[in-house]
């Protein structure tokens, strides 16, 4: 259900309407907690809708549900992003979550035990506060970018749609994740395209032997991998190219480079020494996080990065979803966040038990 505005005190508020949002919404619901979710979006999967037109996920419908509603596609194929925006307004509706849409959060502090947050719409006030925001926050563009020429265009894969976009020439790609791939890909049936990538990514077919590589992957429990282990915390730090690889791009026309090391007007020049004049350039630099409208002491460290253990802050009521390697791989994916909003929903009942226990029966002190 769609929110109106009332009354601003609740259980928990949570933030964002996404994925993640709506995954610990599902838990929160089957606890009894008072809670709404609210979203900066017009509508739900705002984020999702805003991605490229060609947009496909890389994990198959089966693979792809949120707790209590299978994703409605056939098994082995691969959701378009019409299909994910359609799945989430669905899944809200059948569910009844308490959305409020077009309520931007532009401060959270600490406020008498609990949390107070502005947004356009007024003031909301909440004893614990969820922060499923996600990882597409700022998108990053490296400084390099103002040496080019104005008459080079420039876009960010956030504001990529389709080709028409650009110019039919000479168009350069920067990054070497899979959107950086995936959009190289799609480029190179029409233009001509070079790809530049700073650091070569593990690359994994998307399938393997007939079977789907989720299938595999959650099979042998990489899924599970954690960051309480040491190999968790070693592949969090480098990420996976997944049904993608540099030998399918050079099939596709798409030449490779090195890493973008300098530009001047129209020419950018490589690591190695090769140089290449462009019309268009699309960064597929990913993003950087956005947590500036927290306003709660000890909770980032000095990159703007959150300090959590499995999206618990040590700041109590204050909890975090859907960030990249939160715990596992699929911490930020959209069929496996899941298992950590369960966790964090099983956190807050504990926690607002607890209160209320408090509350009913409280501890004296002894004479």
């Amino acid at each position: 259900m769609i929110e109106e505005s009332g009354s601003p005190a609740f259980d928990v508020v949570v933030i964002g309407a996404s994925q993640a949002g709506l995954a610990v919404g599902s838990h929160l619901v089957r606890r009894g907690v008072r809670f709404v979710i609210v979203d900066a979006g017009s509508d739900i999967g705002d984020v999702w809708g805003s991605r490229w037109d060609s947009l496909r996920l890389f994990t198959p419908a089966q693979y792809s549900g949120l707790p209590g509603m299978a994703f409605p596609e056939p098994k082995d194929t691969y959701p378009s992003k019409d299909d994910v925006v359609s799945y989430l307004h669905n899944y809200a509706s059948r569910l009844d979550l308490p959305v409020r849409l077009s309520t931007k959060v532009t401060s959270l502090s600490g406020s008498d035990g609990g949390y107070r947050m502005a947004t356009a719409n007024g003031e909301l006030i909440a004893r614990q506060v969820v922060v499923a925001t996600g990882p597409f926050q700022l998108p990053f563009v490296p400084p390099v970018a103002r040496d080019l020429d104005d008459s080079v265009v420039q876009i960010h894969s956030a504001a990529y749609r389709n080709p028409d976009q650009l110019p039919a020439d000479a168009v350069l790609v920067v990054g070497g994740g899979n959107s950086g791939f995936q959009i190289a890909g799609e480029l190179a049936a029409t233009r001509k395209v070079v790809l530049a990538v700073g650091q070569r990514m593990p690359s994994l077919p998307q399938r393997l032997l007939g079977k789907d590589l989720f299938w595999w992957l959650s099979g042998i429990g990489f899924m599970k991998v954690s960051t309480d282990s040491r190999l968790g915390r070693k592949l969090a730090t480098r990420d996976v190219l997944i049904g993608s690889s540099p030998r399918a791009l050079r099939r596709a026309g798409v030449a490779m480079r090195g890493r973008l090391m300098n530009a001047a007007g129209r020419r950018v020049r490589f690591e190695g020494g090769s140089e290449l004049d462009i019309d268009a350039i699309i960064w597929a630099t990913g993003y950087r996080p956005d947590f500036s409208w927290i306003d709660v002491p000890s909770i980032k460290d000095t990159n703007g990065e959150i300090l959590h253990r499995r999206g618990l802050t040590d700041v109590p009521g204050l909890c975090f979803v859907g960030l990249p390697w939160q715990y596992t791989r699929g911490s930020a994916l959209i069929g496996f966040v899941k298992d950590d909003a369960a966790f964090i929903a099983d956190h807050i009942a504990s926690q607002l038990d607890r209160r209320h226990r408090e509350a009913t029966h409280p501890v004296r002190g002894h004479p």
